[in-house]
C-alpha cells in the first residue's frame, strides 16, 4: 500500500491554494497600480472596504474606533484582504480539478469589487478600468500557475502523462516540474511586488502638494502664547502630522486645486461658483480653534488645536443671499460625502471658516486639501467637512446627510471636557511632589477653572496655562504631595466661563458625544 499518496495529494491541494492566492495578489497589485493612475478610490480592495464601512452598524463603528483608534482603517483593509485571499485559495483548489470553475470564482470576486467601485457617488466610466486590469492580471496569473503546477494537457495517444504511482489526477497532464513551479511562483511574486510598489509610488507622488503660497490674512491672529513646558503634556498647538484624523475614507481624495470650485446653491438668491483663485482673493482671517471628534471618548485623543486660515463662512453666505426656508447647510465633499450643519452656527457670530491653511501651511491632503470647513463649538461630523466642494442651503426635512441618516444627533454642541495627560495611567511614581497635568476645552465658552480630586477627597483648583481665546483649549497642572505610598486615583473636571461645571454623568460617544470625568490611577512607591 502506498502511504505517500495522501501526503502527495495534500501537497498538491496546498500548492493549488497557494497558486490561487498568488494569482489574486498579482491581480490586486496590478489593479492598485492602475487605480493610482485613474482614481485611487477605484481600487477594488478599497471599493469593497468603503462599502463595508457604509454597511457597518453605527455601534460596531464606534466599537472599532474605541478599540483600534486610527488603526481601524488598516485593520478593516486587512480583514477584507484576509477574506479575499481565503476565497482565492478556494479558487486555486477548484482550478486544479476544473480550471474554468476556479477562474469563474476569481472573476466573480473581481466583478463584485468592480461593481462596488462603479456604485460610488462620484464614479465615472474609467473607474471600472482597475477592476478589468485586476481580472486580466489575476486570471492570467492563475492560468500560468495552473500550467506550471499541473502541467499541459496530455497527448491524445496517451503515450505521456501517465503517473507512475497511478494517481488518476495526473493522467490528464504531462506533469509539472519543480523548476517550472518555482519559476512561475518567482515571476508572479516579483510582478506583484513591482506593480504594488510602483502603484504606491504613484499614489505618493499624486498626493504631494505643490508650491502653494497662501495669502496673508486681512485679520491676523495674535501671537500664540508659549504653552506649559511639562513632559508628556499635549503641546499647546498640535502639529499637523500629529493632528487626529477620523473619517470614512480609506484613501485620501486627490484634488487639483487649480480646477477645484466651491458651489453655493439651494435656497439662495444668487447661486455661486467660486474658484481657488477667487477664494484666495477674498479677505482671509486667522483663528486659533480646537476641534473635537464626536467619537472621542472620555480621556480620548481625538481632539487637537491649530491655527486656521480661511474665509468666514458668513461672508460667502451673504454673497449668495440665504433665503427664508433654509435651516441647514448641506456641505458636500468631492467624493460625494455629505454633512449637515445647522444654519444658525454660521450666522451667530462664531468664527465659522472656509479654511485653506493650517498652522501656517496649506491644508494637508488628509485634513481636507484644498478646502474644508472648520466651525468651533460643534463636533466635526456636523461642521468640519473635508475636501469641500459644495454648500447647499436646504432644510432638514428635505435632505439628510451621511451621519444624521445613521441616527447621530442633528445638533451636536461640544460638551465641556477635560483630560489628564500626565502621569501616565498605571505607572509608578516616586514619593514627593507629583505634577498632574492635562488639557480642558469648551469651545465658544472657554475654560474658567479646572479642578483635581485625589482619592475621592475635596476638589482642589489647578493652575491654568495660557489663554488663547474661548475656542481654544487650556493646559493645566496641579502639584500633588504624594506622601502616602500605595495606589492612588485622581480625577479632573472643568468649568466653563458661563459657570457651567462639567457633568459627571457618563455617556458613550453615540449619539451626541461622550461625557463624564476622566480618572487615572498610579502607584506611589
Amino acid at each position: 500500500m502506498d502511504t505517500s499518496a495522501p501526503d502527495r495529494r495534500r501537497g498538491q491541494i496546498l500548492l493549488a491554494a497557494a497558486g490561487g492566492v498568488l494569482a489574486t495578489v498579482v491581480g490586486m497589485a496590478v489593479g492598485h497600480l492602475v487605480a493610482a493612475l485613474v482614481d485611487p478610490a477605484a481600487s477594488p480592495v478599497l471599493a469593497v472596504g468603503s462599502t463595508v464601512i457604509d454597511l457597518t452598524p453605527t455601534p460596531v463603528k464606534e466599537w472599532a474606533v474605541a478599540q483600534f483608534g486610527t488603526a481601524d482603517k488598516p485593520i478593516l483593509i486587512g480583514s477584507v484582504l484576509v477574506v479575499t485571499l481565503l476565497l482565492a485559495a478556494v479558487a486555486g483548489v477548484l482550478a486544479r480539478r476544473r480550471f474554468a470553475v476556479g477562474l469563474v470564482l476569481l472573476l466573480v470576486l473581481v466583478g463584485v469589487a468592480g461593481l462596488l467601485a462603479l456604485l460610488r457617488p462620484t464614479a465615472g466610466p474609467l473607474d471600472v478600468v482597475p477592476a478589468l486590469a485586476t481580472a486580466l492580471a489575476g486570471g492570467g496569473a492563475l492560468w500560468w500557475f495552473h500550467r506550471a503546477s499541473v502541467g499541459a494537457p496530455a497527448p491524445a495517444d496517451g503515450t505521456t502523462g501517465i503517473d507512475p504511482d497511478g494517481d488518476p489526477d495526473a493522467r490528464r497532464t504531462t506533469g509539472p516540474t519543480r523548476r517550472g513551479v518555482l519559476i512561475a511562483s518567482g515571476v508572479l511574486a516579483g510582478t506583484a511586488v513591482v506593480a504594488g510598489s510602483v502603484g504606491q509610488w504613484i499614489s505618493t507622488v499624486r498626493t504631494r502638494i505643490g508650491n502653494i503660497v497662501l495669502p496673508k490674512p486681512a485679520e491676523a491672529a495674535p501671537a500664540l502664547p508659549d504653552g506649559l513646558d511639562i513632559p508628556d503634556l499635549s503641546p499647546f498647538r498640535t502639529p499637523n502630522d500629529e493632528f487626529y484624523r477620523v473619517d470614512i475614507n480609506l484613501t485620501v481624495p486627490v484634488v487639483d486645486h487649480e480646477s477645484w470650485t466651491l458651489t453655493v446653491d439651494g435656497d439662495v438668491e444668487n447661486e455661486l461658483t467660486i474658484t481657488w483663485d477667487e477664494l484666495l482673493d477674498m479677505d482671509m482671517v486667522e483663528r486659533d480653534i480646537t476641534m473635537t471628534c464626536v467619537s472621542n471618548d472620555v480621556g480620548g485623543q481625538y481632539v487637537g488645536a491649530a491655527r486656521w486660515l480661511g474665509v468666514p463662512l458668513k461672508t460667502i453666505l451673504d454673497r449668495a443671499g440665504v433665503g427664508d426656508r433654509a435651516d441647514q447647510i448641506l456641505s458636500t465633499a468631492v467624493d460625494g460625502f455629505t454633512i449637515s450643519t445647522p444654519l444658525d452656527v454660521a450666522t451667530d457670530g462664531r468664527d465659522a471658516l472656509v479654511v485653506v491653511g493650517m498652522n501656517g501651511e496649506p491644508l494637508p491632503r488628509e485634513h481636507g486639501f484644498p478646502v474644508r470647513l472648520v466651525i468651533p463649538g460643534i463636533y466635526g461630523y456636523v461642521g468640519s467637512t473635508k475636501w469641500l466642494t459644495k454648500l447647499t442651503l436646504t432644510t432638514y426635512d428635505d435632505d439628510v446627510a451621511y451621519w444624521t441618516e445613521r441616527d447621530w444627533a442633528t445638533d451636536a454642541p461640544v460638551k465641556i471636557a477635560s483630560r489628564i495627560d500626565v502621569p501616565k495611567a498605571a505607572t509608578t511614581v516616586d514619593p514627593g511632589t507629583v505634577v498632574i497635568a492635562g488639557v480642558a476645552w469648551a469651545q465658544t465658552r472657554g475654560i474658567a477653572k479646572v479642578e483635581v480630586q485625589i482619592d475621592g477627597g475635596a476638589w482642589e483648583e489647578a493652575t491654568l496655562g495660557p489663554d488663547a481665546g474661548v475656542d481654544y483649549w487650556r493646559q493645566w497642572y496641579y502639584e500633588w504631595d504624594a506622601s502616602d505610598s500605595g495606589n492612588h486615583a485622581f480625577t479632573v473636571r472643568a468649568t466653563d466661563e458661563t459657570g457651567e461645571v462639567q457633568t459627571d454623568v457618563r455617556m458613550s460617544p453615540f449619539p451626541e458625544g461622550s461625557s463624564g470625568y476622566h480618572t487615572r490611577a498610579v502607584m506611589v512607591s
